[in-house]
């Protein structure tokens, strides 16, 4: 066992930010706690540390309960998103910090200090500081600080937010590697769902101080289990049932709003039985894909997806008539707003 929550709840005056969350996260896994602003997950990530107590419930470290300890005695590695490096030491000294508080042997820190340098790709920096690395170098430093003690659990909160887009991207795959060579029980918070689904074994998606569901990036993607998770993770068109692109394709839905990813929208330049007629809105390039904005008859605005071939095959021109139909639509009992 990796971290077992059991039960738990966090309330900041009138505010629930964790309600009665139940979660198990196995040893050695890399964890995503996905969700908006404000729905619990880095309340629920400094609970984990200990930094926050929560008011009903348990958590289990390794097998023990750890719902009481002090951050010291959980043996956990914390990474913030602003890094929190001591701008007055050097690479060494910041990663050596916490050994050498734990009075660990000089050769060991030195030997412990090269050994994290090398892993996060900074051999030949340690005499830098701070102020002389770039951003996505001083996040590697305070990883590496963070794992300099063998922690039993990684705990990154929005590692990569203050990084553009480049940077993080890079950071992304690196993570993923560096946990692929160690092995320690991470679970990093993030509002990013591009960031959760590259780099993470299970994405853990919350709102509102819930769960609303555990899995694979695939089965969160793939398989909803909500109006909630299906709006928040990628993009989606949500459509009344009423309107003319299910009607001609005989999707009935007994819920209001229905659910179609761009990608699951079939386009083609001539009508068939089962298509909804439409009008090419815009069309935007976006590399190796095509979005094209089409209105239909009804006057309802889908996105669909297009791969370049498909676009290239179609040869689409803003206003062209075009005719619609989805390949696969989702309907919950209850939907709302993020």
């Amino acid at each position: 066992m990796g971290i077992l929550v059991e039960n738990v709840s966090k309330q900041f005056g009138s505010f629930q930010a964790v309600s009665q969350v139940n979660l198990e996260i196995k040893s050695g896994s890399l964890v995503a706690l996905l969700g908006p602003s404000g729905s619990g997950k880095s309340t629920l990530l400094r609970l984990i540390a200990g930094l926050e107590t929560p008011d009903t419930g348990r958590i289990w470290l390794t097998g023990e309960d750890a719902t009481n300890r002090s951050v010291q005695d959980r043996n956990i590695g914390f990474v913030f998103q602003h890094y929190a490096l001591f701008k007055h030491m050097t690479v060494r000294k910041n990663i050596a910090f916490s050994l050498e508080l734990r009075k660990t042997p000089a050769t060991k820190v030195k030997a412990r200090v090269e050994e994290l340098l090398e892993l996060v790709q900074l051999s030949g920096l340690g005499d830098r500081y701070p102020s002389q690395l770039s951003g996505g170098q001083r996040q590697r430093v305070a990883l590496a600080r963070a794992l300099a003690v063998e922690p039993q659990v990684l705990l990154l909160d929005e590692p990569f937010g203050a990084l553009d887009a480049k940077v993080r991207k890079d950071l992304r795959a690196w993570l993923r590697r560096l946990h692929d060579e160690v092995h320690v029980t991470t679970v990093f918070v993030t509002h990013d769902q591009e960031e959760a689904m590259e780099v993470s074994d299970e994405i853990v998606v919350m709102n509102k101080g819930k769960v609303e569901q555990i899995g694979s990036p695939a089965e969160v993607y793939d398989h909803p289990a909500s109006a909630f998770v299906m709006s928040f993770i990628g993009p989606v068109n949500v459509l009344p049932s009423t309107s003319h692109i299910f009607q001609a394709n005989g999707f009935d839905s007994a819920h209001p709003e229905v659910f179609l990813r761009p990608q699951d929208i079939l386009v083609e330049t001539t009508p068939d039985v089962s298509s909804a007629a439409a009008r090419v809105s815009r069309i935007i390039h976006l590399g190796w894909e095509v979005q094209a904005e089409i209105t239909l008859d009804d006057g309802q605005v889908v996105t669909a997806h297009l791969t370049r071939e498909r676009f290239d095959e179609l040869d689409l021109k803003p206003q062209q008539r075009v005719f619609v139909r989805p390949k696969e639509a989702k309907a919950f009992p209850l939907y709302y707003s993020i």
